[in-house]
Parts: structure tokens; C-alpha cells; sequence
């Protein structure tokens, strides 16, 4: 979780289809490692303390207008001072030209000065969602990440086991391909995580007998998911005689990735069970307890066990 990654600004100015006005490098060469914006109000005002010189600076109308009103000498001491701060970059939106003091205030401290023909508020928006993706911390696992009916089910377990010829069956039954063998995690808000291939084998599969093969190609594109939420993990292992497994799906399982406690469940492997339309029903049985629903604890309640249902399973059966 302390690993810090970062975007590269040429990325980000292709993201946004951002202009250059002033480069004072390759902006390749130039890293954004900040996940947040600031919008420089305060540090044009004169108040610099507190300022995050790592963030980007975006300045929309408001600043503009307000650096107007004055004359040309002070508007050149009040840049000078903001960019000796040295911002990594500053954005102007709403396609704003910049000012011949911002030009001159930029070259003297090396500072990117881009600019967007987006409104401010979308701009920013936008611009924030991606540096959330690009900067999120990650962790990559071993699995296969495939999409069931919208919802994303993250598979694991031991090589061998089956995840891919499972995912090959899921796809075939009109399923979607995200991930296998090396499924890369990103936690992009305090909620969510999105999965995601490493790009140099994304939509590879390996089926042990066959060899590897390229599932967009074989399915088309309608078989393949760039990313996708994670909505629940399923851990596939060999069965285990000795070991009892939930039967009636009154107990809720969660896996802990990226400190964020993940719907999972375990799923015992034996020759004769039909892995995917038991993970297709898992998808939806998720769905289901998600909305307030499960079926266990309906059928205890209709058996006149309703005391044995935990407090948090109690619902509105009557609204299904």
C-alpha cells in the first residue's frame, strides 16, 4: 500500500486531448505522482502555505478573471511568486490562451503550461477520474477475471484446479474475458476494485493440452472486457472429503484485498459439476444479496426458523 506509481504527463495530455502551450521538456519524461487537483486561488491571493507542489494546477475563468483586474506588474510578481513553487503542470480550461506574464513566469521555472477546451468542472472531473485509475494502488494475483451477468467474479486457486477451461466454458456461454493467469487489482476508491490484464498478455489463455490462445481472435470482441469491477471472489479447490462446506449460504464470506473486505465464497472441484453454471448462478445469487435478498434465509423463515437468522440477513421478503 506504500508503493507509490505514476502517470506520465505525455499520457495524460493524450488522455484529455490537452494543447501545449509550454513545454519546457519531453513530457514524457515528466512524471505525475498526485492523485489529487488544486485549483490556485488562494496561492494567486498571496497565501502559499500548505501548497502541495506535487498536485496540478488547473486555472479556469475565476483565476483568469481575477488576475485581470490588475496591472500588468502585479499580475508578473504574484506568477512569479506561484511558480517559483514549481507545480508540476498548470491546465488552463475552458480554452483559455495564457497571458503573456504566465508564459514568462512559466519559462523562468520550467513549468508545463497545457490547456483544454472543457469546461472546468468536467475537465476536472475527468481528469481526476483518471489519475484515480493511473495512480491507484494495485497488487496483482494469480486467477482468472471474467464478467457473469455484469458482474465481475474474480477466481482462484491452485494451477490446475480448472479457473481457465472454466472461463473458456463462460465465455462460450456468452461471457466475458478480462484477465488469466495474472489478474492486476487497482483500488480506485474506498469501494472499489477494478481488475485489469497486464497489457502484453492480455487476452491470452492458456488451456493445458491446447496451448495458449488468443480468445478475441477465436470469440470475437464481444468475448473480451478491458477491465471490471471486482464483485465477488470465488476460490475454486479440489474436494475434500474430510471438509465441510457451506450448504446453505446463511454465512458471509469475505476475502481482504487491498484492505477493502470482498463477497467470497468457496467452490469445491470435482469431475461431473458444471463449474460454470454453478459460478453463473453465484453471479447471480450475488446480485440478489447485494439488492437485500437471500434465499436461505427465506427458506428458514417459511420453516418457522426465523431466530436463526442473523439480524443482518433480515429483509422485506414480500418485496420479491
Amino acid at each position: 500500500m506504500n508503493q507509490r506509481f505514476s502517470v506520465s504527463l505525455q499520457k495524460i495530455i493524450n488522455e484529455l486531448n490537452l494543447k501545449t502551450f509550454y513545454a519546457p521538456r519531453d513530457p514524457a519524461q515528466m512524471h505525475i505522482f498526485s492523485m489529487d487537483i488544486n485549483r490556485p486561488g488562494l496561492p494567486l491571493s498571496g497565501f502559499l502555505d500548505y501548497f502541495d507542489v506535487e498536485r496540478i494546477q488547473v486555472m479556469g475563468m475565476t483565476e483568469n478573471a481575477y488576475l485581470r483586474q490588475f496591472p500588468s506588474e502585479h499580475i508578473a510578481s504574484v506568477l512569479d511568486s506561484y511558480f517559483a513553487l514549481k507545480p508540476p503542470v498548470v491546465i488552463l480550461s475552458r480554452d483559455i490562451e495564457p497571458m503573456e506574464e504566465l508564459l514568462a513566469a512559466a519559462e523562468k521555472h520550467g513549468v508545463f503550461i497545457l490547456g483544454s477546451d472543457d469546461a472546468t468542472a468536467p475537465f476536472t472531473s475527468a481528469l481526476l477520474g483518471f489519475l484515480a485509475v493511473e495512480l491507484a494502488p494495485r497488487v496483482t494475483r494469480h486467477g482468472v477475471l471474467v464478467e457473469v451477468y455484469g458482474e465481475g467474479i474474480l477466481l482462484l486457486g491452485d494451477s490446475g484446479v480448472g479457473k481457465s477451461e472454466t472461463a473458456i466454458e463462460l465465455v462460450k456461454r456468452g461471457h466475458r474475458l478480462i484477465a488469466d493467469d495474472a489478474v492486476e487489482i487497482r483500488r480506485v476508491s474506498n469501494k472499489t476494485l477494478v481488475g485489469s490484464s497486464p497489457e502484453n498478455i492480455r487476452h491470452f489463455l492458456e488451456l493445458r493440452g491446447v496451448g495458449i490462445i488468443n480468445v478475441r481472435r477465436l470469440f470475437g470482441m464481444g468475448a473480451i472486457k478491458m477491465t471490471e469491477k471486482i464483485d465477488m471472489i470465488i476460490q475454486l479447490e479440489p474436494w475434500d472429503q474430510s471438509k465441510v462446506y457451506d450448504r446453505m449460504g446463511m454465512d458471509n464470506e469475505y476475502t481482504n484485498i487491498l484492505d477493502l473486505q470482498i463477497p467470497s465464497t468457496t467452490i469445491p472441484v470435482r469431475p461431473g459439476r458444471n463449474l460454470a453454471i454453478i459460478i453463473e448462478v453465484a453471479a447471480m445469487n450475488n446480485r440478489q444479496k447485494k439488492m437485500g435478498y437471500n434465499a436461505a434465509a427465506e427458506l428458514l423463515e417459511r420453516l418457522g426458523m426465523a431466530d436463526d437468522i442473523p439480524e443482518s440477513m433480515n429483509t422485506d421478503w414480500d418485496a420479491y
